[in-house]
């Protein structure tokens, strides 16, 4: 045989391998399978229960088939399989042909790919709880709204945060003098948001425009008291 008929018989070959199809696997499902607490023999056998369907058109395979594919024993399989449908990642649907009435099986891996989304989500889940820790911990001091978080020791809620908005572009204050309405709260102990916004009204009419001015009306305010 020539050269040239050895790479035909080749490629003839490869192209025969390759129209046999085969399975694709959604990365998430390899990637969480340990933290469902699968075993690579178990998702083994998920894998080729989904390469018997989706490849040869087989819903159903016997215990046989299943042992043979997968180097183990039947009762192996066997129990393997009852473990996968007690845990929930693996069921049997009944089907019944309209036209004839036969009724046959079908492996249904569903459950598996459902628990993989739920720890998918769990896993976001917990990521953003971890970010908000980090940002809970060092906050920006440029920032006014991680100020007011440090202050009030939680995350801000969307109507707070509208509220500082509100302060600052429509309502014009300086971002210094809300900051000194802030501590002006934390020093008489009504820390909350009705509070502080009465501090910043009864400053803007009484004209007070910057933190010094503030500081010197709250001492006028306070000495009558001291």
């Amino acid at each position: 045989m020539s050269n040239e008929d050895m790479w035909k018989a080749y490629s003839r070959g490869m192209a025969a391998v390759m129209n046999e199809g085969g399975v694709h696997v959604s990365a998430l499902l390899l990637r969480s399978y340990r933290h469902l607490n699968l075993s690579e023999a178990e998702v083994m056998l998920l894998l080729q229960l989904m390469l018997f369907r989706e490849s040869e058109g087989i819903e159903f395979p016997t215990m046989e088939q299943l042992a043979e594919r997968t180097g183990s024993t039947e009762r192996v399989v066997e129990t393997t399989i009852g473990r996968l449908m007690k845990e929930g990642f693996l069921t049997i649907d009944e089907q019944i042909d309209s036209m004839s009435g036969i009724q046959s099986e079908t492996y249904n891996w569903s459950g598996w790919m459902l628990k993989a989304a739920e720890w998918a989500a769990e896993e976001k889940r917990e990521s953003r709880k971890a970010e908000r820790r980090t940002v809970k911990r060092a906050p920006d001091p440029s920032n006014i709204f991680s100020v007011f978080e440090q202050e009030f020791g939680r995350l801000l809620s969307p109507m707070e945060c509208e509220t500082i908005t509100g302060w600052v572009d429509q309502d014009r204050y300086q971002d210094e003098l809300i900051r000194f309405a802030l501590k002006e709260a934390v020093f008489a102990g009504k820390l909350n948001f009705r509070y502080i916004d009465r501090i910043l009204i009864e400053w803007s009419r009484n004209r007070v425009t910057n933190v010094d001015e503030a500081r010197a009306h709250s001492q006028k305010f306070r000495g009558p008291r001291g």
